[in-house]
């Protein structure tokens, strides 16, 4: 004869099934889809670049690519996480992610493409580096930015998180001025961008254009946790939605 279950009938958790196969995690397929092709954008916008270049060396050592790979390799593990049903990545890394990219499309639109900033890079492009140069500054900024306002929550942004992003500009400052110290003088490229060339401005010069930019970055910073502070919630589905409190990293 079989007894009836009693209230206190041993729990599926306590009984070595996981909790996770009897009530489903909550996948976000929308924001895996979208992320899954902002993170390609970026690595199609590499490769073309890497397909056209000459000198990876000098490639590399730009900040758009780099700022890009950390973009690819953050979406592309969130979109996993996302399809998943994993917990969202941690605002520290993805808020990093979003101003790094930030940095790149902004500078490139409103320094380097502008023949009155005094630091302008505007030179002849091939196919294949117009069609990088668009999806490396400008599509992937973009969709980062709509990623952040449409498919998270507001309020994962802390205001400790605006310094503490500064680590890599920081960081990428004298890896540029040493990289620089390496190569010959007049080896094309020797610095990546105009600010930071010594030859031009000397050491004096290229440290006062840091101290602008340094300040600049930071001013962006605190503008993103400001923003995300007082944004409002997306009017998303709320499967689409990746939640700011992030799980243990899985």
């Amino acid at each position: 004869m079989i007894e009836p279950t009693s209230p206190t009938a041993t729990r599926p958790s306590e009984a070595g099934v996981p909790a996770a196969a009897v009530i489903p995690a909550s996948r976000r397929p929308f924001a895996a889809a979208f992320r899954a092709l902002v993170a390609l954008a970026a690595l199609t916008g590499i490769a073309l670049d890497t397909i056209d270049s000459h000198d990876l060396g000098r490639l590399f050592s730009y900040f758009t690519i780099q700022s890009n790979i950390l973009l690819a390799a953050a979406f592309a593990w969130s979109a996993h996480r996302a399809w998943a049903g994993r917990p969202a990545l941690s605002p520290r890394i993805t808020g990093g992610v979003l101003l790094y990219i930030c940095i790149t499309g902004l500078v490139f639109h409103f320094v380097l493409s502008n023949d009155s900033s005094g630091f302008s890079m505007s030179s002849q492009r091939t196919p294949l580096e117009s069609a990088a140069s668009q999806l490396l500054h400008t599509v992937t900024p973009l969709a980062a930015a709509l990623d952040w306002l449409l498919l998270t929550a507001p309020g994962g942004f802390l205001l400790r998180h605006a310094w503490q992003w500064l680590a890599y500009p920081l960081f990428y400052f004298p890896f540029a001025l040493l990289r620089g110290a390496l190569l010959a003088p007049g080896t094309d490229g020797r610095y990546p961008y105009p600010f930071l060339d010594v030859d031009l401005h000397g050491y004096a010069g290229v440290l006062g254009n840091a101290v602008v930019f340094g300040l600049a970055f930071y001013v962006l910073a605190l503008a993103l946790v400001l923003l995300d502070r007082i944004r409002p919630r997306p009017a998303l589905s709320r499967n689409r939605i990746s939640p700011t409190v992030s799980g243990p990293l899985k």
